[in-house]
């Protein structure tokens, strides 16, 4: 029998602005995923928060895109978007882009990422969260994972490894996607997925005649675009990401090693800065310089039979201190622009923010040159 694991976010208010999940929010989506859980829709779950962001993580039977599954996501956040409003917190209800479920999640402001597989002896799974940024911050962690022999020594001295893998990428502006395998085709690949705002990898599959079956993911990551949903900027993407690891996939360590290096990513205050992708435990999961600068946690688990055993938090660790200073200092580096790019997004990138408005006011001002 195959267990589905499905992961799904939205921000349905800040405690206070952006920066944190009211503790309230947790426990109504703990009772929300408790009666699932005793009415046998779900087998177990947690409930986790990254910035402002409250995460279900949840295992079923059901498959992905369940609208069952989905709808349960869908009244747990109304629920808790009802409490967010009683509170007054900041931006009650921002991801619910819709009036009424529709089926699926999907296109409606929550963020999803589902994996659907087949419980191996023993299966570690780690649930990455991330807040202030966008679906393409994933891209370089996971391609290191995946497909650089530099961050995952797996694909280098292990045999069940040596295949390398296949990255589902898609492109979100034009609403398309290709497959592409690693290691043949990594300088294509980067060709694409270096292009972070349009390029998103969505899922990595064991290839053919590997160890593990090729139709199972052994990642997957949201992708869901917020302006492009609304048409207007309303708040940040924040995804999520499901990897599983070992057997035939890279390490825990591995895979946690992806994320040694602080690289810069879209997002930060208003959605409209580049600023360092900061792994954090989950006590320290709070953006507040300058709204940010831009987080990731990572909830380890083990599989069992359905029951996610954990959460293991797993950037709490002082061996991620350097990493965190190094953010720190390109924080402070990256500030130090004010106003001005390559801190500030390109003029392309802010097309969705509030800065149109500024431009609106400014347009009749502007004369010829001759």
């Amino acid at each position: 029998m195959k267990i589905t694991v499905s992961l799904i976010k939205a921000d349905v208010g800040g405690y206070p602005g952006h920066a944190s999940v009211h503790p309230e929010l947790i426990e109504t989506a703990k009772k929300e995923l408790e009666e699932a859980k005793n009415s046998r829709l779900i087998a177990d779950y947690h409930v986790l928060a990254a910035g402002d962001d409250l995460e279900l993580l949840m295992s079923h039977t059901r498959g992905c895109d369940n609208s069952e599954i989905h709808e349960l996501a869908w009244n747990t956040f109304k629920a808790a978007t009802e409490i967010a409003k009683d509170l007054k917190l900041y931006g009650a209800g921002q991801d619910l882009l819709s009036d009424a479920f529709s089926g699926n999640i999907r296109g409606m402001g929550p963020g999803s990422a589902e994996i659907e597989f087949t419980e191996r002896k023993a299966e570690p799974l780690i649930a990455f969260m991330m807040d202030k940024t966008e679906p393409g911050a994933f891209n370089l962690p996971i391609y290191k994972m995946f497909a650089s022999p530099e961050n995952t020594a797996g694909l280098v001295i292990d045999p069940s490894c040596h295949s390398g893998f296949r990255f589902e990428v898609w492109d979100i502006v034009e609403h398309k996607r290709v497959f592409m395998n690693a290691p043949e085709e990594i300088y294509s690949m980067l060709a694409l997925i270096g292009a972070k705002s349009r390029y998103v990898i969505k899922r990595v599959f064991p290839k053919e005649g590997g160890k593990l079956p090729s139709d199972e993911p052994a990642a997957a990551v949201s992708t869901e675009k917020l302006y492009q949903i609304a048409g207007e900027y309303v708040g940040k993407d924040d995804p999520v990401a499901l990897v599983r690891g070992q057997s035939g996939l890279p390490a825990v360590g591995e895979i946690l090693e992806a994320f040694a290096f602080p690289h810069l990513v879209s997002g930060w205050m208003r959605g409209s800065h580049n600023g360092p992708l900061m792994p954090v435990s989950f006590k320290d999961a709070r953006c507040t310089r300058f709204d940010g600068p831009p987080r990731v946690i990572a909830a380890g688990f083990q599989l069992s039979n359905g029951r996610l055993i954990g959460p293991v938090d797993m950037f709490d660790d002082p061996a991620f201190d350097y990493t965190r200073t190094k953010a720190q200092e390109i924080t402070e580096y990256m500030r130090r622009h004010g106003a001005f790019e390559p801190h500030r997004l390109p003029l392309e990138d802010m097309e969705y923010t509030t800065l149109p408005g500024v431009m609106e006011k400014l347009k009749e001002r502007f004369e010829g040159i001759k």
